[in-house]
Formats: structure tokens, C-alpha cells, sequence
């Protein structure tokens, strides 16, 4: 285990909903709480996207100061962590061989342009190849879906994987504006796929794969991560 982990967590640079949809993007717990559960336990932690810059927010998952989840309202007053929100690395030419973890949260923006990146579908091939830990809570698994295992076959084929449900997207409203569901999705691709009840927290391990069912999970889903990283230090 190395002295300090390294944790690459990669965000939606998506804004809205398709060409003309309502505003969305990343959601802010699902960033907020694994970001100090990884702080908290020491790790560096890199905030990267798909296209760089600043990382959009989905208004809906953001209230004025005092009325957010903790994990938001510390993000919210911390000036380094908000500062690295807006200056986001671009995932392209990054060397994943420094990080320990790949960790991906969720935000109906992730829908749109993580399963459309040829550059993220590289980098977490290349991520597990090297035996890193991947992680994904809520919508964040969109983002695994192009991803490939050691022997070429989908990343999430034949093992146990987690993700926003197709009855939490239609309890939503939104199950007709995604591009797919994603729990479909996951099943078409061989994932043994598995939930508990809408919006409660629920999250997986098989192996270094870490994903997670919605929002609620995301603190679970970052204990888990850290769990994997002891087990399968990679440096």
C-alpha cells in the first residue's frame, strides 16, 4: 500500500439534457461525499472531465448554504476543492498509471457524454488492464459501458454491477429523455446486475470493480473503493 493513494475522479462535462433538454450535469453528492471520503483518508485526489474546465453542476442537486447534504456544504466553503472544480483536467493524455483508483460520479450530464468517449472508454480499459480499482455510483456506471476487460469483453460482463434503476429513472420522469436506462444497458452487456428498493443505499464489490445504485449510495460506494484499494494496492 503506498503512502498517500492516488484517486482520479472523472466528471460529466455535460450540461444539458441532449440538444435541447433542461439543464443537468454532475450531482453534487455524488462528488461531494466520496471527494472527503477520500480526502479524509489521506488520498491525493485529481478532479479530471471529459472536456476540462469547469465541471457543471445539476441545478437541482445544489441549495443555498445550510440546506445541502454536509458533504456539499464543506465542498461549497472549501476553496481548494471548489477552485479544482472549475479548472477540471481533460482526461485526454492522462497517465493513468499514477492513480491507484478511477472513480466515477454520477449526474444525468454522465449519460450523454461518458458512453460517447472513445478517450474515457481507453483510459479505464487501460486503468483495469493495469489492475487499478474502478468505481461508478448512480448514473456514473454510462461510463463503463465501452470499457473492456483484460481479455477484450465488456468490463461489466459477468460481474456483479450496480447503477441508477430503470424504475428510479421513471420514478424521476426522466426515463424518456436519457439516450438508454442504464440498468438495460448493463444487462445487455452481461452485467449481473443488482439493486434494492428505489433511492435506497445500495453498493457492490466484485473485485477492483466498485459501483454503486443512486445518490444515497455514493458515501457507501467510496468506502467500498477504499476497501478494493486495500486489497489490491497497486503501487
Amino acid at each position: 500500500m503506498p503512502s498517500k493513494l492516488k484517486i482520479l475522479m472523472i466528471l460529466t462535462s455535460s450540461a444539458p439534457m441532449g440538444e435541447a433538454g433542461e439543464p443537468t450535469g454532475l450531482w453534487f453528492e455524488e462528488l461531494a461525499a466520496p471527494y472527503y471520503a477520500f480526502i479524509d483518508a489521506g488520498a491525493a485526489v485529481t478532479l479530471a472531465s471529459i472536456v476540462g474546465g469547469p465541471a457543471p453542476i445539476d441545478p437541482r442537486s445544489v441549495k443555498p448554504k445550510g440546506e445541502n447534504e454536509a458533504s456539499v456544504d464543506r465542498f461549497l466553503s472549501d476553496e481548494t476543492a471548489s477552485a479544482a472544480l472549475k479548472v477540471t483536467v481533460r482526461i485526454n493524455g492522462i497517465d493513468v498509471s499514477v492513480y491507484d483508483a478511477m472513480f466515477l460520479p454520477g449526474g444525468h450530464g454522465t449519460m450523454w457524454d461518458l458512453p460517447d468517449s472513445a478517450e474515457l472508454a481507453s483510459l479505464l480499459t487501460k486503468a483495469w488492464a493495469q489492475g487499478k480499482v474502478v468505481a461508478a455510483v448512480c448514473h456514473g456506471p454510462a461510463g463503463l459501458v465501452n470499457a473492456k476487460d483484460e481479455t477484450g469483453a465488456p468490463l461489466v460482463g459477468g460481474r456483479r454491477v450496480a447503477g441508477f434503476t430503470d424504475s428510479e429513472e421513471r420514478a424521476v420522469g426522466l426515463d424518456a429523455a436519457v439516450p438508454f436506462l442504464l440498468e438495460s444497458r448493463l444487462r445487455e452487456l452481461g452485467g449481473r446486475y443488482e439493486s434494492v428498493a428505489d433511492f435506497q443505499p445500495f453498493a457492490i464489490t466484485d473485485g477492483r470493480l466498485v459501483t454503486g445504485q443512486n445518490p444515497a449510495s455514493s458515501a457507501l460506494t467510496a468506502k467500498l473503493t477504499l476497501e478494493a484499494l486495500k486489497a489490491h494496492p497497486t503501487r
